[in-house]
């Protein structure tokens, strides 16, 4: 159940994959054997970046927008896999409250929303979108581009459950990344299933932490196969007290920059890449590309400018950063009308849906 995917790319297998594809039987096993011991996203994205001789996600988010983005062949696969995933937390489950981002303006995010109610709805869920606009006191009717509409209701909250007016759901589908925090009415939610769980949002969700766990999932991995682990694993390291404003934490920066650097160095060199490394300074939790820069060396990050103090300060729903991932940058040769493109794989369960190019 893997969609096709076209690529950007022609000509003849590299030698990464070819040795992906030669050990497909044996991928699908250790893969099998981990879905055995550890429960998946209910649903996620992840962004690719492809230099040939590298393979590794940079980025995974568990509140995907972007499932409007998806060719509509895909919906078959998005529904089967949805059912999969539902039967795992609810199996008896009627109702489904999803509940967005608050962003009313964005139309393509909302066209997201209802590809993601649409989806559900076709596997046999009654599905209402619950919003956490704070002066939402009235469902709120949003007409979309492409002719559908959106139906937005204010949240009700009855003791340790939440819906909407006249609506109890069996669960609750997060696609609202938490970035401004944990509000009260989602707090305490023990007789709901919430999916992702609040934890999983930007309040309490570190990057470095996570890429800290593909660490040991990409060792062993690798190992599995007979690869050396840096060719699907970005290097990183991170820096925890960081003010841009005052310029604090700037020499624990430049320092975690230069040996991000000199890792990424030594492998080019130990694999004859004739490429420009790179990291890419990210806020620890945050979305949406803000807090974002790229860096080639160690001393830019000392003399940074107002305005790139201001761009790497604050980030979704202005929250102040104060620690960073510092990752290295891994080329992209997949291009698409000349553009730099990465690809976008999305994933319900287990199982992958579909993807998309994003074009630089």
């Amino acid at each position: 159940m893997v969609p096709h995917l076209t690529t950007a790319l022609s000509g003849p297998l590299l030698e990464l994959e070819r040795r992906f594809l030669a050990a497909s039987p044996q991928i699908e096993h250790w893969l099998r054997g981990q879905w055995l011991e550890h429960t998946p996203p209910f649903y996620s994205s992840v962004d690719l970046r492809n230099s040939g001789f590298k393979l590794a996600p940079v980025d995974t988010n568990l509140f995907p927008g972007g499932f409007n983005n998806l060719n509509p062949a895909f919906l078959p696969l998005c529904v089967q896999a949805a059912m999969s995933a539902i039967e795992k937390f609810c199996p008896e489950a009627r109702s489904l409250l999803l509940i967005p981002e608050n962003h009313t303006r964005n139309a393509f995010y909302l066209q997201n929303v209802a590809q993601i109610a649409a989806i559900l709805t076709q596997t046999g869920l009654n599905v209402r979108i619950g919003s956490l606009i704070p002066d939402l006191q009235a469902p709120l009717t949003v007409d979309l581009p492409n002719g559908q509409n959106l139906l937005l209701e204010p949240l009700v909250r009855k003791g340790n459950r939440i819906g909407v007016a006249g609506f109890e759901p069996c669960a609750i589908l997060l696609n609202n990344d938490l970035s401004a925090g944990i509000p009260a009415i989602l707090q305490g939610l023990d007789e709901q299933f919430v999916l992702p769980p609040v934890h999983a949002g930007w309040a309490v969700r570190r990057k470095s932490n996570h890429f800290a766990a593909y660490d040991e999932v990409a060792n062993t991995f690798a190992k599995e196969i007979g690869i050396d682990p840096w060719r699907i694993n970005p290097a990183f390291s991170v820096c925890r007290s960081i003010n841009f404003h005052e310029r604090q934490g700037e020499e624990c920066l430049a320092a975690n920059v230069a040996a991000v650097l000199d890792i990424v160095r030594e492998k080019y060199k130990e694999y004859g890449i004739n490429e420009t490394p790179y990291v890419v300074v990210k806020a620890d939790a945050g979305t949406y590309g803000m807090g974002v820069m790229t860096v080639r060396d160690a001393d830019e990050v000392i003399a940074l400018n107002r305005k790139q103090r201001n761009k790497m300060s604050v980030v979704k729903e202005g929250l102040e950063v104060s620690e960073v991932i510092i990752q290295e940058g891994v080329h992209s040769f997949e291009t698409v009308n000349e553009g730099v493109a990465e690809p976008v794989v999305y994933m319900i369960d287990r199982y992958v849906v579909g993807g998309f190019y994003r074009v630089h």
